[in-house]
């Protein structure tokens, strides 16, 4: 069968993921046909996703409104527990971004996000990582509101590998049991 349309939707339009620090509005995925998963987040104050490697697919973020520091290179030093302290072989450090900040993400590549500030942000967001990251924002959904927001580290861990997701430094939100 012919995908003969595309996809048109209003602003604020689109399947909501909400739930323990989760906000996601789903645009279109790559079972429409789409060439990527693609998102309206909503970033509350203080959420930080900790950095991390998708070992497929690619991510591409974009800051519509608020303030987010990221992050997206291999660090010298990959065991420095703060992704805020990383430094590339370049000098480069994390970037605090404004409207218009713009993040790529190769696969395998070290990333990170964070809002830093009292407000919330909101972020456009693409991703071709296998298995539909809109899957994995339910699953994660799911656990954070049962778990009231504090999973164990097993049922994380057994989510980010069927996901290919390698978490290198902590989430800063109260998601993880310590």
């Amino acid at each position: 069968m012919a995908n003969d349309s595309g996809v048109m939707l209003a602003g604020g339009e689109g399947r909501r993921i909400v739930g323990g620090g989760v906000d996601a509005t789903v645009k279109v995925t790559m079972d429409q046909a789409a060439f990527a998963s693609t998102f309206e987040m909503r970033i509350p104050p203080g959420y930080d996703v900790g950095a991390h490697v998708h070992s497929q697919g690619e991510e591409i973020f974009y800051v519509v409104q608020g303030h987010l520091d990221v992050l997206a290179f291999e660090p010298l030093d990959r065991s420095v527990a703060d992704w805020h302290e990383w430094v590339a072989s370049d000098g480069r450090r994390y970037l605090r971004g404004g409207p218009g900040a713009f993040l790529y993400v190769p696969a395998n590549v070290p990333h990170a996000f964070g809002n830093p500030t009292q407000s919330e942000s909101v972020l456009f967001f693409q991703s071709t990582v296998d298995g539909g990251h809109e899957n994995y924002f339910e699953e994660l959904t799911e656990i954070l509101v049962r778990t009231s927001g504090r999973p164990g580290r097993e049922e994380m861990l057994e989510l980010r590998r069927r996901y290919g997701i390698e978490q290198l430094t902590g989430l800063k939100a109260g998601h993880e049991k310590r």
